[in-house]
């Protein structure tokens, strides 16, 4: 009671809350992605089970934060650099992130015929999942690294990423039909996924890359992007005039 009674778990809990959403956009972009591979029907399911997942495996590092900070100590070296074990996840998840957004552009771009031939372009939920935990392994890691770097308290770093969790499982389903209505964003969500692979390459060797540059040019590359999706729906919009005759009922000039 002691700890929910201190004003300064309240603001920890929203800071860190706040960070873990931040830090959690990738993921529920890269769900989306996944997600629209299967059937229509299974799409909201696969959300669900990938959000809760991602959930389970930051609860399950935080209880064994003993372990997650043994993992930053080196391991072994090569060429006369240390490489912990995090760093080899940091460099196996963005070789993963740069191999699958690699390919989801190919099929956005070339494997078109091939989806409305019927040949290809339906995952099973299966494989979809077996994406997903692969993921989240990696976004994890970063995630409990971060709440343990910011907050002492075990409960209030769970209850930030519970908060988180809701937050994105909210906000996935219209994100996720965004993302697929608009190819254009679909493609630029995919250039986000490059980038943060090889964000997380060149930090698992040591390069670390001020994440305030990434997200600063992901945000100019959204706005610019509203910006194109707004002037797109302009300019499929009828004239004024022949909005004004159609409300009227009377035809338009030609």
């Amino acid at each position: 009671m002691e700890l929910l009674a201190n004003p300064e778990t309240w603001i920890a809990l929203l800071t860190l809350t706040v960070l873990e959403i931040v830090l959690g956009i990738d993921n529920v972009i890269f769900l989306s992605i996944l997600v629209g591979r299967l059937p229509a029907e299974r799409r909201d399911q696969a959300r669900l089970v990938g959000l809760l997942l991602a959930m389970g495996m930051r609860i399950g590092l935080l209880l064994t934060i003993s372990w997650i900070i043994g993992l930053t100590r080196p391991a072994f070296t090569v060429l006369e650099q240390d490489f912990s074990w995090r760093d080899v996840i940091l460099i196996g998840g963005g070789l993963f992130l740069l191999w699958k957004a690699t390919s989801e552009i190919h099929q956005s771009l070339e494997g078109a015929t091939h989806i409305e031939r019927g040949t290809g372009g339906t995952a099973t939920f299966g494989a979809v999942l077996v994406q997903v935990v692969l993921l989240d392994i990696v976004f994890s890691l970063d995630s409990v690294l971060t709440a343990v770097g910011m907050v002492d308290e075990v409960a209030i770093m769970i209850g930030g990423v519970v908060i988180a969790v809701g937050v994105m499982l909210v906000a996935s389903g219209p994100l996720s039909r965004f993302v697929h209505d608009h190819p254009s964003v679909k493609m630029l969500a995919l250039s986000f996924l490059l980038l943060i692979g090889v964000t997380l390459i060149a930090d698992g060797f040591g390069v670390h890359i001020d994440k305030a540059y990434i997200y600063a040019a992901m945000g100019f590359s959204v706005f610019v992007e509203a910006l194109n999706l707004r002037a797109s729906r302009r300019r499929r919009e009828p004239p004024v005039e022949l909005r004004a005759s159609l409300v009227e009922g009377e035809p338009a000039e030609s």
